[in-house]
């Protein structure tokens, strides 16, 4: 069987308010193709000839970028896990956003590789649960591979290190998603090189008495941030078993 391909794109650094605008672009697409397809069901045209198949597929993408300095709050968080005012934030030029994605609080900075994976589920499995334990198995391989041992904390999404010793449990990678009609959207964010001195503004995802952690910090020193984001595309065509389609320009406007 013919692994599905999913469109890459590089977005750089782009403000979080243009790369959510973009998402949404590209579900909305999706989601009408969806909408053609059921009325066609309804109508009782017949759906699998080759004309309306080409013409009314979904398509998978996997967006990277790094957004300035930024704070982002899920539907299901909660504002006193945000220990900055709007005043404060202003005055060390963080934007703060709330998403629709799942989650609470987390932060998004430069040297922190962002995924967002648009991945139409109906051609994977529509689990929502199987999709997230993916996500973090991409992330798991990747830091594998700098000899970091990426962990799973029983009902917290994200990957972890030292999960189960009291104390000592750190995030390396935040994880909030939204799915409709099982298209995803938003995804995660691994801390490369980060600031992490951002997350002192905070309780990271909602959760008290827990570190957050990069690869550069358990590492010592810097990696090579074009270096790890080619990891992540080749355990993510792993994991997923899809084909890559590398993207040189944006194949649609991106909102400024």
């Amino acid at each position: 069987m013919d692994k599905q391909p999913v469109i890459f794109e590089d977005l750089g650094i782009i403000n979080y308010k243009s790369a959510w605008d973009y998402q949404e672009m590209l579900v909305k697409k999706n989601l009408d193709i969806k909408s053609e397809i059921r009325k066609a069901e309804a109508s009782g045209i017949p759906i699998h000839v080759p004309e309306f198949t080409v013409r009314n597929t979904t398509t998978n993408y996997l967006l990277f970028c790094e957004h300035p300095p930024v704070y982002t709050l899920g539907k299901s968080g909660h504002m006193e896990n945000v220990l900055l005012s709007e005043d404060e934030m202003e005055e060390k030029e963080i934007e703060f956003f709330k998403t629709n994605r799942g989650g609470d609080i987390t932060f998004h900075g430069l040297q922190q590789v962002v995924g967002y994976p648009i991945l139409d589920l109906e051609n994977f499995y529509t689990d929502i649960g199987k999709y997230l334990r993916s996500l973090e198995e991409v992330i798991i391989l990747t830091i594998a591979e700098y000899g970091i041992k990426g962990e799973r904390s029983k009902g917290e999404t994200g990957v972890w290190i030292d999960a189960g010793v009291l104390g000592k449990e750190r995030k390396i990678c935040a994880m909030g998603i939204r799915c409709s009609r099982w298209i995803t959207m938003h995804g995660f964010a691994l801390n490369v090189n980060t600031d992490l001195s951002y997350f002192s503004n905070i309780i990271p995802c909602g959760i008290v008495n827990k570190q957050v952690t990069s690869v550069e910090k358990e590492l010592g020193h810097e990696v090579d941030f074009e270096e790890i984001k080619e990891k992540i595309k080749r355990n993510f065509e792993q994991v997923f078993n899809v084909e890559i389609i590398l993207s040189n320009t944006h194949l649609h406007q991106v909102p400024a």
